[in-house]
């Protein structure tokens, strides 16, 4: 007979598996007409590449950006890359665009049918750009807390990050079902313990640096069903 794990607690990652942050592609559209989408696509890709790159550089030399900057440097860096005529106030204006991004429509009603298991959210955001975000899309009630990766000074997917978790709800990483849409994210959750749970809306590969998550799974609603049947 196959063991399962008992779940004692789920972990969220946000930017991409609670909110869309391609939710700012019609502010990007807006501000460079036919541009939006790929404006939104490769700010995005240059942000985590940036987290990546940040936690490798730290050091004495070397300050860890947090992630408002990384997110700034990141669209400063997307239009230049494209050539959009799009100005510091402009570029300002789009990044406050991370302050409401849109929860998936499925987020608020998969939350909450995992009541009452604790539900976390552990993300590369700050709590200052995350506490206001999950307050204006009413996930605050739903949700037990959160979590920045600020505490640990360094980006996911470094144990220290995933650590945090355990940690905080003062439990074993395998009883944990961690939930990203990142693939490297969730590979990293499972490399550290964790029963991760890969929501892969795009139907991508399945990442190769590390072994496979423990569920890859379509939308929310289905890891949220994984992580109630563990």
């Amino acid at each position: 007979m196959r063991h399962t794990t008992r779940i004692k607690a789920c972990v969220f990652d946000a930017y991409g598996t609670l909110f869309d942050v391609h939710s700012v592609s019609a502010r990007a559209e807006a501000l460079a007409p036919t541009h939006g989408a790929d404006l939104s696509r490769l700010w995005r890709a240059k942000q985590l590449e940036y987290t990546w790159l940040a936690s490798l550089m730290s050091g004495p030399g070397y300050a860890r950006p947090d992630f408002h900057e990384v997110t700034a440097m990141a669209l400063d860096y997307a239009v230049a890359a494209l050539v959009l005529p799009i100005d510091a106030d402009a570029r300002a204006d789009l990044a406050r665009e991370y302050e409401r991004l849109a929860p998936y429509a499925d987020a608020a009603t998969a939350l909450e049918s995992l009541a009452p298991l604790p539900r976390w959210i552990l993300s590369n955001g700050t709590r200052a750009m995350l506490d206001p975000l999950v307050r204006a899309s009413r996930l605050a009630e739903v949700l037990d807390g959160v979590i920045s990766v600020d505490e640990a000074g360094v980006y996911k997917p470094s144990p220290r990050v995933y650590a945090l978790a355990v940690e905080r709800l003062s439990v074993e990483p395998e009883t944990i079902a961690f939930v990203s849409a990142n693939g490297w994210d969730a590979a990293g959750a499972q490399a550290f313990g964790m029963t991760a749970i890969w929501i892969n809306r795009s139907v991508a590969p399945v990442e190769r640096h590390a072994g496979a998550p423990a569920h890859v799974v379509g939308s929310l609603a289905e890891a949220v069903a994984v992580a109630r049947a563990a």
